[in-house]
């Protein structure tokens, strides 16, 4: 009697790990419920996701109100988002929505670039010859909150990730008094930036 009691106890163990594995699993997929209106790159948008992985996660199915698909994860964490979007709000105030797109691209075109580092954080923090990249860091602009244009166009430019024309770098050629990023190829102008390779 007591291995058949062994037995029961050990079997409903094992039920009760695998129940938990399972759980576990579905757990990890999140899903999302569309609402009426919205498409792919509206949901892009506003979670921050790459539209080309929100597509291939839900093999480019029609969206439909009602139905729920799967958001893949952001590859951006949201305190990079943060970080992201102060550094949009100090370096583009005043300047137009697409100006503000425009620098968070850089930021994601830099980290994917073998000539600056591969983090957010790195790319932002980066010192070279003695100079951060971005002056907000240098002078302190970078810690003010970001506000909500800035977020949503952080969001934006992750939807964008892997679109557009490269750009590394951005400039004022009203200010800036450095040669070297006036000789860049220009990739476009948007307001009072001109955005290069």
């Amino acid at each position: 009697m007591n291995k058949f009691k062994k037995l029961i106890v050990a079997a409903g163990l094992m039920l009760s790990i695998s129940s938990f594995t399972l759980t576990n699993q579905t757990e990890a997929a999140t899903t999302y419920t569309v609402k009426s209106g919205q498409t792919y790159w509206k949901i892009s948008t506003g979670f921050g996701i790459p539209l080309n992985s929100l597509m291939s996660a839900n093999n480019s199915k029609p969206l439909i109100a009602g139905q729920n698909i799967t958001l893949p994860n952001s590859p951006i964490s949201a305190a990079d988002k943060d970080l992201m979007a102060r550094l949009v709000r100090a370096e583009a105030v005043g300047e137009p929505y697409a100006g503000k797109v425009a620098v968070a691209v850089v930021i994601l075109n830099r980290v994917k670039s073998d000539q600056f580092p591969n983090s957010v954080r790195g790319v932002i923090y980066q010192i070279s010859n003695g100079y951060y990249a971005f002056t907000p860091v240098a002078n302190g602009e970078i810690n003010k909150p970001a506000d909500a244009e800035s977020k949503r166009a952080v969001n934006e430019a992750i939807a964008l990730m892997g679109k557009g024309g490269g750009s590394l770098f951005f400039y004022n050629p009203d200010t800036s008094t450095n040669s070297w990023i006036l000789s860049r190829p220009v990739t476009t102008r948007i307001g009072n930036h001109v955005f290069a390779r």
